[in-house]
């Protein structure tokens, strides 16, 4: 039997951290959708256009090393407001949605766009300043150097591409349950999300 679980939100508001345990939790397969985004800008870098880089994606793709950089992240946002981009990836993430077992899609248009059908759309946010505290963090803690200041600009820009996008903008589906993690710990917000879902589930 398939479930799918969409859980949106921008970037560091720790949707995909609450993602891999929900799917550890219930034994789903998980997939973060923004690698697919951040492998096909990576590509670019090597003189693709968005568009080939998007129709010729592996999944060995996926396990480069440089997807979580931060010129990843702006690479991927870029070629994530291409329509003909976000097409060629759309069969890929609705056929693993409906696998048998049940999915935990994370994105920033799953709900919206990917699986608007999908059994539990959750959206979760928190405040610019937290996210990218968190994302510095992350970014320092694999020897990237750079500053706070930078990385809030960093995020507010990746937010505004996304949100002002024509196809698939960065905004909530009309029945998603929004969950703000600015003042939660991981822990806290994981052990709300899984309630919801066994609620759901019945």
């Amino acid at each position: 039997m398939s479930f799918c679980i969409a859980i949106d939100g921008p970037a560091a508001a720790g949707k995909g951290t609450i993602s891999k345990a929900v799917a550890k939790h219930f034994g789903f397969a998980h997939l973060d959708t923004g690698l697919l985004y951040r492998a096909t800008g990576a590509k670019t870098f090597e003189g693709l256009t968005p568009i080939e880089a998007a129709e010729s994606l592996t999944a060995k793709d996926l396990e480069r090393d440089d997807l979580r950089s931060g010129d990843a992240g702006q690479a991927a946002s870029r070629v994530a407001a291409v329509p003909e981009v976000r097409a060629a990836l759309v069969d890929f993430q609705q056929a693993f949605a409906r696998r048998e077992g049940g999915a935990v899609l994370d994105g920033r248009d799953i709900g919206t766009v990917i699986c608007p059908d999908a059994e539990v759309k959750l959206y979760v946010i928190a405040s610019d300043e937290v996210r990218a505290t968190r994302r510095h963090k992350e970014l320092v803690a694999k020897g990237e150097d750079i500053s706070l200041e930078a990385v809030l600009e960093d995020l507010r820009e990746r937010d505004e591409r996304d949100a002002a996008r024509a196809t698939a903008p960065l905004k909530p589906a009309d029945d998603a349950t929004v969950i703000d993690t600015t003042e939660m710990s991981i822990d806290e917000a994981v052990a709300q999300v899984i309630a919801l879902i066994e609620a759901r589930r019945g």
